[in-house]
């Protein structure tokens, strides 16, 4: 008996029961390494599993993210029968072991593991990929897991939590493991991997119950992918934006305010000069600028329905003996301005925009230099239009966006469209109507963009834009949010041409995101080496000796005067050593004087990749330093 699958938009007819994995060794001969897993209509599920029915079925390689996460699934069970091997004499309890965003890991109930065992670990399971093991699934009775697992409490709990009296188990060689899968064929897919650090974790995230050993790792199907992402790893930590930061002399975390960056001048700097930046072009974009309190009653959010969905995230307290709260969003307030007056559908579109600082309540646990913090503020537009007016609003916003990454801070972007979530508020049809919009406009810009299922705020779909660093890390910044719900909550309207009252659409939406963030991106995607235009100090001024302090005050001055920002070094130090110290604070001009400079009244001017040019003349130098700052140039 004969089916009809639907394989890479194909129509195909194959026998009844054939394995994904069949059609693999049949169809695809010269990429049997490469295919991994298999998704049938729209599930993830091993190269094992029979075709029964008519389905749509998709092959996963490395490559995509469903495949990536069936890898590094695979590879903690790699990990975990090479710490049963190597710990035999000891009672290993197993707890849980996940896929994660960067890699995999695996938690485990025994004594302390010292890092340095990490090698002997990854030696026995280089020895389990050689033996080649397949990866077999079965179904068991929970009777027979549970006498399986006698010994191991965790796994009892597990065990027990599975809802019916069957269980999923996946086994390679003598390891046996409950799982729900999907896992890889067998474990000679696994040629390349590093276990990457020990860290303690308490048994399902419950500080009272018992602590285990983590164990984190990653993987690749090749030594090149691993080789690279190591090299990548070695450079991100010399980026990383909480080393910089403090050495730079941009900002410090302190624990009387967990989660709340103090940002010190140099720091609120760079985050007055983006405000501003964004300011500049506001005009053009037809936006005004609004201020807003930080502190609400709770009555609003229960009319935007953050009380129900958000709570948990909000700092709260009491206000004139009521539930009040600080504002995680500045939606709700821009919704106030709006409605101080009747609106016509000639006063649409009206773009309001906000930095007010936002407080959203981050488990402890989470925060993470900027990229996590509890207190931010947004470049925080909201649009409000009416339903004819969204189409283009959208695609001046995807305009502004492309601007700004591509033109200003020279970052590639992709673009994902996020849907429905399971809890939302509004009617099926309402975010299906939304949705299409949204995908026509995107498809109007001519851009590519992927789907991304059940992703969407709880009040609207929305288009989120990932930006890629230098190190080729996705960062997930700004985002144009369409949405019907809170105009519904709120009953905001205006007067159409009809005369009768309509709904009015509001977007949501920003560029840069959190300035915190972004910051936080910025330092390490430029090693600290901010483009002229942004960089805290654009010039340091160094004197061979104390007798040209005075020349060089004159060229600090003449500086100055054109708004260009310049630090002087009058130390009694070598100019080497005064070179190196501005490198070191990745200063982005350094500029020297000494007796021949103060004769022909010229600089000598370096910048940070070596270049040195002598002879220069100040009113030049000026002059190019400006053409660089007006242009926002990324290189001088």
């Amino acid at each position: 008996m004969t089916i009809t699958i639907t394989l890479n938009g194909k129509s195909k007819k194959v026998e009844k029961n054939v394995t994904v994995q069949d059609i693999v060794k049949k169809d695809f001969p010269d990429k049997e390494n490469e295919i991994i897993a298999a998704k049938i209509d729209n599930q993830v599920v091993d190269l094992s599993t029979k075709l029964t029915k008519d389905s749509k079925v998709e092959l996963l390689t490395f490559k995509d993210e469903e495949g990536k996460e069936v890898f590094w699934h695979s590879a903690s069970h790699l990990m975990t029968q090479a710490v049963l091997r190597v710990f035999k004499d000891q009672n290993v309890e197993l707890g849980v072991g996940f896929p994660i965003e960067d890699g995999f890991y695996q938690d485990y109930g025994m004594k302390p593991i010292e890092p340095s065992v990490l090698k002997k670990i990854q030696k026995e399971m280089k020895k389990i990929v050689s033996e080649k093991f397949e990866i077999k699934h079965r179904i068991i009775s929970k009777k027979e897991a549970l006498e399986y697992y006698k010994k191991d409490p965790l796994k009892i709990e597990l065990t027990n939590d599975v809802p019916g009296d069957k269980v999923s188990m996946y086994s390679q060689g003598e390891f046996d493991n409950l799982c729900k899968g999907p896992h890889l064929p067998n474990t000679s897919f696994l040629k390349a991997f590093r276990l990457t650090k020990v860290a303690g974790a308490y048994w399902r995230g419950d500080a009272k119950k018992k602590q285990l050993q983590r164990i984190y790792g990653i993987a690749f199907p090749d030594k090149d992918q691993l080789k690279d992402y190591l090299h990548k790893v070695e450079e991100a930590k010399k980026r990383d934006h909480r080393i910089l930061g403090k050495k730079l002399d941009l900002f410090s975390f302190n624990d009387v305010s967990p989660g709340s960056p103090f940002f010190h001048p140099k720091g609120a700097h760079i985050y007055i000069a983006l405000q501003n930046f964004l300011r500049s072009l506001y005009k053009d974009w037809g936006y005004q600028e609004v201020i807003t309190p930080l502190i609400y009653h709770k009555d609003i959010w229960e009319t935007s329905g953050h009380w129900k969905h958000y709570k948990d995230d909000m700092f709260i307290f009491k206000m004139d003996h009521q539930d009040a709260s600080l504002k995680p969003m500045n939606c709700p307030s821009h919704i106030l301005i709006y409605k101080t007056q009747i609106r016509s559908y000639h006063d649409l579109p009206m773009r309001i925009t906000d930095f007010a600082p936002l407080h959203r309540n981050e488990l402890r646990g989470v925060l993470g230099g900027l990229n996590r913090v509890r207190k931010f503020s947004q470049d925080d537009c909201h649009v409000f239009c009416t339903p004819d007016q969204i189409k283009d609003e959208i695609q001046s916003h995807i305009e502004h966006v492309r601007f700004i990454y591509e033109k200003i801070f020279g970052f590639e972007f992709s673009v994902e469209l996020s849907t429905r979530p399971e809890k939302s508020m509004g009617s099926k049809e309402e975010w299906d109507q939304a949705e299409e919009t949204l995908k026509k406009a995107i498809e109007a810009c001519k851009m590519k963009y992927d789907i991304n299922e059940g992703d969407g705020a709880f009040y609207g779909p929305k288009i989120d834009f990932h930006i890629k660093d230098s190190l080729g890390r996705d960062w997930q910044c700004a985002t144009e949010q369409l949405d019907f719900q809170m105009p519904d909550n709120f009953n905001i309207q205006y007067e159409g041409n009809d005369g009768k009252r309509h709904r009015t659409v509001m977007l949501h939406r920003t560029v840069l995101g959190s300035f915190e963030r972004f910051i936080g991106i910025l330092i390490e995607h430029f090693a600290g080496k901010f483009p002229l235009w942004l960089s805290p100090v654009q010039v340091r001024l160094l004197t061979v000796a104390n007798a040209f302090d005075k020349y060089a005050l004159n060229v600090k001055e003449k500086l100055e005067s054109h708004n260009i920002r310049v630090e002087l070094d009058f130390k009694h130090e070598s100019i080497p050593k005064k070179v190196r110290n501005a490198q070191v604070d990745k200063i982005p001009l350094i500029v020297i004087v000494g007796e021949k400079e103060e004769k022909n009244q010229t600089v000598a001017v370096r910048t940070l990749d070596g270049k040195v040019k002598f002879g220069v003349k100040v009113n030049e130098f000026v002059k190019s330093v400006l053409k660089n700052i007006d242009g926002k140039e990324l290189v001088i």
